[in-house]
């Protein structure tokens, strides 16, 4: 059983309320009413309404109409008013409202009108369930995506699993190396067995023999007991070196032995040590041409790549965002204990608009900070990272001043003049308009700012280069 609609009035008029609850209530509606901007906020908290309606004429009213739309930017929201304009009701929407009613109300517009706002609101809400199910569908071991070209790699991943004994994974930071490393190790017949990870650029290339494949006691300063290394830790299961461009390279010839032979040796041991292991490499460099520059061993590379899986940079498939978006707002708001429904339609909107060179990893930094800091239901703009928000106002920014067109007509005309050298004949060509309309535009341009220009353009000189 669906629960009772819940619509919030605020308004003073006693009468209007009467006419409202008589209204609503013949459609099974409970309507709860308010008499200040104070009262009516505590009420929109406390009742979680299904509609708001707003008396325009209320003190403090605009004020509400933000506070309103800061803590849910979805909120339905009518106003009423008996003092109707064209420019108070584009104002009033401008600041959050859904539509703007007519005082004295007639009760067939009010009831449609408030159907179809909850129509709205369920359809919302049906379609928040329906991502929630959508999203379970679309996570693979850590994953999410429904865009061909992660459905390709969530296949590949399936398909290699089973046989690999070497792979290699490439592609931008932050495309999810490590997450298909594991994925690879989980599908893989060694499940139960270690994954041990090595980040190559954060190891001191002193010591990276030993991370690796472990040393005897005394074979250098400070090596007082026997150790093993990551590839003896892992026997029987899957190391994953990532970064494997920073591996130098004296060290590369002897992972070499490894990946051929299955077998190494502690630093300071003679004694050659058999091992089975699965080996996955991860890169964001590009492997060829550090080939070519003799920064990586050819001979290792090839044996690295005989499995070889490029993941997508997260803006080749943006259809994703929707669900990458759902994944990490529900992950950080069970983090950080927060009720969190989602993002509002224009922090989506800016979150569509990046370009997202740091990949999923930025996106998963985004959202963990938008989070954090979201005091409301929804996420809105104000709660993204500044860059994005700056980004954002910037983009405003550069938005051209509105101008009449005869000014822009001669604005782009003295543009065309300049990239011709001021040859008029040249640019009433560009321009595709006779000479005489050229002179024309120049001659009523003479007299704005900038007219010197015109002038001496004008008179046929040519500017003089820097």
């Amino acid at each position: 059983m669906e629960p009772i609609p819940t619509v919030v009035a605020i308004l003073r008029d006693g009468e209007t309320l009467r006419e409202i609850q008589l209204a609503l209530g013949a459609q099974g509606m409970q309507v709860l009413a308010a008499g200040d901007v104070l009262e009516g906020w505590e009420l929109i908290q406390r009742a979680r309404a299904d509609a708001i309606l707003v008396e325009a004429e209320l003190a403090d009213g605009t004020c509400l109409l933000k506070r309103i739309a800061d803590w849910d930017p979805g909120a339905p929201v009518l106003l009423l008013t008996d003092r109707y304009t064209a420019e108070s009701a584009v104002e009033g929407i401008s600041r959050g409202a859904c539509d703007c009613l007519r005082k004295p109300l007639s009760a067939a517009a009010l009831q449609q009108r408030v159907g179809e706002l909850l129509l709205e609101a369920r359809q919302r809400r049906e379609t928040l369930e329906l991502d929630g199910r959508l999203l379970e569908s679309f996570r693979f071991h850590g994953m999410v995506g429904r865009s061909p070209e992660m459905l390709e790699t969530f296949a590949r991943i399936k398909r290699v699993a089973p046989h690999y004994r070497i792979a290699m994974l490439t592609g931008a930071t932050g495309t999810g190396k490590e997450l298909v490393a594991r994925a690879l190790h989980e599908l893989s017949p060694v499940a139960a067995r270690r994954f041990a990870v090595c980040n190559c650029s954060a190891i001191v290339e002193t010591l990276f023999e030993s991370e690796l494949f472990g040393h005897v006691k005394g074979a250098f300063t400070g090596a007082t007991q026997d150790r093993m290394g990551l590839f003896e830790y892992a026997q029987g299961g899957t190391v994953f070196l990532d970064e494997i461009a920073d591996m130098p390279l004296t060290t590369q010839s002897k992972l070499l032995r490894v990946v051929q032979n299955q077998e190494f040796q502690r630093v300071g041991s003679p004694e050659l040590r058999k091992v089975d292991v699965r080996v996955i490499a991860a890169t964001h460099r590009d492997m060829r041409g550090l080939v070519a520059q003799n920064l990586f061993r050819e001979d290792l590379y090839y044996r690295l790549t005989m499995v070889e899986l490029k993941l997508p940079r997260l803006a080749e498939h943006k259809e994703d965002l929707p669900l990458l978006e759902r994944h990490f707002v529900q992950r950080f708001a069970h983090n950080y204990g927060k009720r969190i429904g989602g993002i509002s339609r224009r922090a989506q909107a800016v979150l569509a608009r990046h370009g997202w060179p740091g990949n999923v990893r930025e996106m998963e930094n985004v959202l963990g900070h938008a989070c954090m800091m979201a005091d409301a239901e929804f996420i809105d703009v104000r709660d993204l990272p500044d860059y994005l928000r700056d980004a954002t106002h910037g983009a405003a920014a550069k938005e051209p001043d509105l101008m009449p067109l005869a000014n822009l007509e001669r604005r782009y005309t003295q543009h065309v003049l300049e990239r011709v050298g001021g040859n008029k004949l040249q640019a009433a060509q560009v321009l595709g308009i006779s000479r005489a309309t050229l002179y024309r535009i120049l001659r009523d341009g003479a007299a704005e700012p900038g007219g010197a220009l015109v002038d001496f353009l004008a008179s046929g000189a040519a500017p003089c280069a820097a």
